[in-house]
């Protein structure tokens, strides 16, 4: 971590005091405290116009739906702003302390300060779903669930489902408390990540081209439609994490007409039904009488004679969800690393064209 990458150039590298073996700190810490400061003084601000009187008030009522729905929204934005600035105060001593900083950036040269980094602002107000907001809010503990309870509770052999899914959000609800309203926002939020992912994974790949790589020109209406669904979902859902009683959040969904609880078990219900088959059909039939696909099947049938790819999506072509394809690899290769060293073999992580390499096998493998 201390050591330039290969091929930075050292006149160009930053600079370090005395026997001080990191560079110098100050500077990033000052910004990073700087945007703390400002987003609690947006949050001084916005929380005198958007609060929970507001939204419990019979005043309330009294707006259209669509306002009632904005002042929903701008109240979960306000409360963010809580723990942006408190996050950006904390990762700021940090990085004046010297434990936020995480090497040197390969590309640019430049020392990276996001060690422990644990919120990405712009990374959830533009989310376009529940996979990019989640990861983007309260990283590290994220990371944490992920690795100790999300990954565990599968059982070995098989994708994480939506039973890892539930305990994982179960979990997160006990540590926070025992007020209802944090169960109310964890067990719907699993629901709603599960309805994305099939989401993400039946619908959107109607408005990539049949290869998969590149968009539509109507991709950008999925965007547009992804946007809002992901914003609006959770600001309905974490109300109940802002106004903790229950009593309290039934009255404030029923104001909205609980319109994220109806849309997720409307989507629950057509993806259990066969809808869900009737879009893989679909897909299947898109790809299929694609050039892309027709090529694939030529090259096919010169290397193997005979053979026919008989289900392009879920067999022997693309991965529905390459993202997390690449993902489940990666972690793959590091538990093995990782149980090769308690065994007391001396083997490290692969690491650019050696991870590269190894995760094209073993991606091959499982297809």
């Amino acid at each position: 971590m201390f050591d330039l990458p290969q091929g930075t150039d050292p006149r160009h590298a930053p600079r370090t005091r005395k026997q001080r073996k990191i560079p110098r700190s100050g500077t990033p810490a000052v910004f990073k405290a700087l945007a703390g400061l400002l987003w609690i003084f947006l949050f001084l601000k916005f929380s005198a116009w958007y609060n929970t009187e507001l939204v419990l008030s019979s005043h309330y009522m009294n707006y259209r739906l669509l306002r009632r729905i904005w002042i929903l929204a701008m109240l979960g934005f306000t409360t963010r702003m809580k723990y942006y600035g408190v996050w950006h105060l904390t990762e700021g001593a940090c990085i004046l302390s010297g434990l936020g900083y995480k090497g040197i950036d390969p590309q640019t040269g430049r020392a990276r300060w996001n060690r422990l980094e644990n919120v990405n602002p712009w990374g959830i107000e533009t989310a376009q779903n529940t996979r990019a907001y989640l990861e983007s809010w309260n990283k590290n503990t994220n990371n944490w669930l992920r690795n100790y309870m999300y990954l565990r509770v599968t059982p070995k052999g098989k994708r994480p489902g939506f039973r890892a899914t539930l305990a994982t959000f179960v979990t997160s609800a006990f540590w926070h408390g025992f007020y209802p309203g944090y169960y109310l926002s964890f067990l719907l939020a699993a629901f709603l990540q599960t309805v994305a992912k099939n989401f993400r994974r039946h619908v959107r790949p109607f408005f990539l081209t049949s290869d998969g790589q590149r968009p539509t020109k109507h991709k950008i209406y999925y965007d547009v439609a992804s946007y809002l669904t992901t914003q609006l979902a959770f600001c309905f859902t974490t109300a109940p994490f802002v106004l903790l009683t229950l009593s309290a959040s039934l009255l404030v969904w029923s104001r909205v007409y609980f319109y994220a609880v109806i849309g997720t078990a409307a989507s629950m219900a057509f993806f259990a039904s066969p809808g869900k088959s009737w879009l893989i059909r679909q897909q299947n039939a898109r790809q299929k009488g694609s050039k892309w696909m027709q090529q694939q099947e030529q090259e096919q049938q010169a290397a193997s004679p005979g053979l026919k790819l008989e289900h392009p999506i879920l067999g022997g072509g693309l991965p529905s969800d390459p993202g997390k394809e690449l993902d489940d690899a990666v972690r793959e290769i590091k538990e093995e690393v990782e149980i090769r060293k308690k065994k007391g073999v001396s083997v490290s992580v692969p690491r650019g064209a050696d991870m590269k390499a190894a995760v094209g096998r073993k991606i091959r493998r499982e297809l």
